[in-house]
């Protein structure tokens, strides 16, 4: 893993995902699991049940990644950093509608965007030569 930033990254945020996904379950009782305002993680970051589903997942995802391989590391990481891209920037849109299923919040976003950063940063930046698509044929 030492020689591998992708893995290093994927399951660094891996766990730190599934942590947050763990104690944001903490803060979120009586909280509906959609519900478009949510509890307070660390006093400023807003979740719902769904949201920290959500965390889980991409927590879990990041983590198998990590200690799988580098190529399924910087694949997951360009994936994820991805859609961490798009939700931190559509996320400033979906604040006070009925479409904010996740109950984000500023905090949030910008959280979402730096992790697309450094995900994206490390998956598409680092490891040139190993190949993120899984390909049935051998060469």
């Amino acid at each position: 893993m030492r020689q591998s930033p992708n893995r290093l990254v994927a399951t660094i945020f891996g766990a730190v995902y599934l942590l947050v996904g763990l104690l944001g379950f903490a803060v979120t009782g009586g909280v509906g699991f959609i519900a478009t305002q949510g509890g307070l993680l660390l006093g400023i970051f807003e979740v719902n049940p769904l949201h920290n589903v959500a965390h889980l997942l991409v927590g879990a995802a990041l983590l198998i990644a990590g200690l799988a391989s580098a190529r399924a590391a910087k694949g997951v990481n360009i994936t994820i950093g991805a859609v961490y891209l798009l939700l931190g920037v559509v996320g400033f849109f979906l604040v006070g509608t009925m479409l904010n299923i996740l109950a984000l919040n500023t905090f949030d976003h910008f959280l979402h965007l730096a992790s697309a950063l450094v995900l994206l940063g490390v998956g598409l930046g680092t490891e040139r030569g190993v190949n993120p698509q899984v390909s049935g044929r051998t060469a």
